[in-house]
């Protein structure tokens, strides 16, 4: 099944957490597909704390989404996540954004991601590896969402210094 994954970071060598993330996930078998450029991004829920990098990729696994969703969470735990202020700093945050036009709405998880449409940090990197995706219940594609939304937040992408973007 293909995800979208949603990861940021606003602790440590943000950089490094991302990559970090995306090589555990790679050895548990799960295959990246695409990524998109790192971004550096304005904190949209709790402001007062540092900045993100988030990026955002397609990946594929046999897992189904309530199994993957478990293999993300111990993902986090590995790399240090501690339960702490809700929308607060974290070390490492991966969220499942889409799972191949599925609609999952439990209290633990929630498929498509309930605020994606509404959150410059995923709809631009979405924009940028994958914009004709159709969003399984507003039935509209990522540019389509990313060109009506009414986030403001500040989303840089990010270049290396080779040139080559992340």
């Amino acid at each position: 099944m293909k995800y979208f994954l949603s990861l940021g970071s606003n602790l440590g060598d943000r950089g490094k957490n991302l990559t970090l993330a995306l090589s555990l996930l790679e050895k548990e078998g799960v295959e990246i597909l695409k990524m998109s450029s790192l971004y550096e991004t304005q904190p949209v829920d709790f402001p007062a704390q540092p900045w993100f990098y988030n990026q955002l990729a397609e990946v594929r696994t046999e897992a189904n989404p309530e199994v993957f969703l478990d293999l993300v969470k111990k993902i986090e735990q590995e790399m240090g996540r501690k339960p702490r202020l809700k929308k607060g700093p974290r070390i490492i945050d991966i969220d499942i954004i889409l799972a191949e036009g599925s609609v999952i709405r439990k209290k633990e998880l929630k498929i498509p991601h309930p605020r994606m449409e509404k959150r410059n940090f995923v709809l631009l990197p979405f924009v940028e590896i994958s914009p004709d995706t159709i969003h399984p219940v507003l039935k509209e594609d990522m540019k389509t969402l990313w060109e009506k939304s009414d986030d403001r937040s500040i989303v840089k992408q990010i270049k290396l210094p080779s040139g080559r973007k992340e």
